[in-house]
């Protein structure tokens, strides 16, 4: 119990401990069943039992005062979001009355949240990105630790816990948590983990929780290039396979080219053989006029129309063996275009199947690659 006139002493003792006690703590006194008095740390403080309140009849200063001894309760972490321990002691008057009562309030950290600040500023730069630590308790974050490369500023001392924040889901499942978050979260990509802190007193359940966000500022971009890198390929890999096709109809259309120059060389000599006959059908017809020119000059004057006929079968000779050598000449004119083209359509065939064969071969080294981007790709995901 303490002296109704030893307040003044207490409220000194308070303001000095406020300041200097790890972890902080709320310190009240109340009169009758009001708060009158109220200190709370830096370090620690809840938006409750402010100076004009109630005492609630079901609370320990309640039953301090009943009970008139000194009280210590545990209060669980669902209550006020964080684990804490009370301790009431009651105030008595001259008369030994209770008059109200001297109540400190602390939160009771796990030993994880003690010693955060020891080695959350370490972990934080271990990392070669850099890296935000963070802590929580059931409804907001009470601890933060940034590096120098990296940091959250929205993620603030104080700042209240949504139901999207990963913390939520630690607290909710009791399970740790990882996702992969994209640029519009924290500006770049980040990778983030949280697990859940159980009390100590009850391993079911959950008091805070502590969080690490990684970002993937390396990985993203080595993602993107792979993903580029894959596109850019497989538009080549189709045009340079639309290549293929077409070299293979050109191929294709050189061996038919190719095989009617033949026929057309096969008729050409079918064209000399014939115009050897003519020529020699030429022949035997001169010689048929001359046989009658001779016939006629023997029969004189008998013979004279008969000289005519062999006159003009001598003439109609000659203009076959003129017409066998222009048809001759003309042939040998297409035969040598024909001999030239089939050199050139021979030299185009082989030039189009080599252009085929390495399009091929290109198509395949394309095709390895791609299988290498698509490999390089699922490495950026998981890094």
């Amino acid at each position: 119990m303490l002296a109704l006139s030893a307040l003044d002493n207490i409220k000194a003792f308070a303001e000095l401990e406020a300041a200097i006690i790890p972890g902080g703590g709320i310190y009240l006194i109340n009169e009758g069943n009001t708060y009158t008095w109220r200190k709370a740390s830096k370090a620690f403080d809840l938006n409750v039992f402010r100076v004009g309140d109630k005492i609630n009849s079901n609370s320990i200063v309640f039953r301090a005062m009943e009970e008139n001894k000194t009280l210590i309760q545990s209060i669980p972490a669902y209550i006020y979001g964080t684990k804490m321990i009370a301790i009431a002691e009651p105030v008595v008057n001259e008369d030994g009355q209770v008059v109200g009562a001297f109540s400190i309030i602390f939160p009771k950290l796990h030993p994880v949240l003690k010693s955060f600040n020891n080695f959350a500023p370490i972990m934080a730069e271990a990392f070669p990105e850099g890296a935000f630590i963070l802590a929580t308790d059931l409804e907001k974050v009470t601890h933060r630790q940034p590096s120098k490369k990296f940091d959250v500023p929205g993620l603030y001392i104080g700042c209240e816990l949504d139901e999207e924040e990963i913390a939520s889901k630690v607290i909710k499942s009791k399970q740790s948590v990882s996702i992969e978050l994209d640029s519009s979260a924290y500006g770049v990509p980040t990778y983030v983990t949280a697990y859940p802190l159980f009390d100590e007193d009850d391993s079911y359940e959950v008091v805070a929780t502590l969080g690490v966000a990684v970002p993937k500022i390396t990985a993203s971009s080595l993602r993107d290039m792979s993903e580029n890198l894959e596109s850019s390929l497989s538009r080549i890999a189709s045009a340079i396979g639309g290549i293929a096709v077409s070299a293979s109809h050109i191929h294709s259309n050189q061996q038919e080219l190719n095989k009617e120059i033949k026929e057309i060389i096969e008729l050409t000599e079918g064209i000399d053989e014939v115009s050897t006959f003519i020529k020699k059908i030429a022949e035997a017809i001169k010689m048929l006029g001359l046989n009658a020119s001779i016939e006629a000059a023997r029969a004189g004057e008998a013979g004279k129309g008969f000289g005519v006929v062999a006159k003009e079968i001598k003439k109609l000779s000659e203009q076959s063996k003129s017409t066998v050598l222009k048809i001759k000449e003309l042939t040998n004119k297409i035969k040598e275009k024909v001999d030239e083209t089939s050199m050139k359509s021979c030299i185009s065939l082989s030039s189009s199947q080599e252009q085929a064969d390495i399009t091929e071969e290109i198509t395949t080294s394309i095709q390895g690659i791609t299988s290498m981007s698509v490999e390089l790709n699922k490495i950026a995901h998981e890094l």
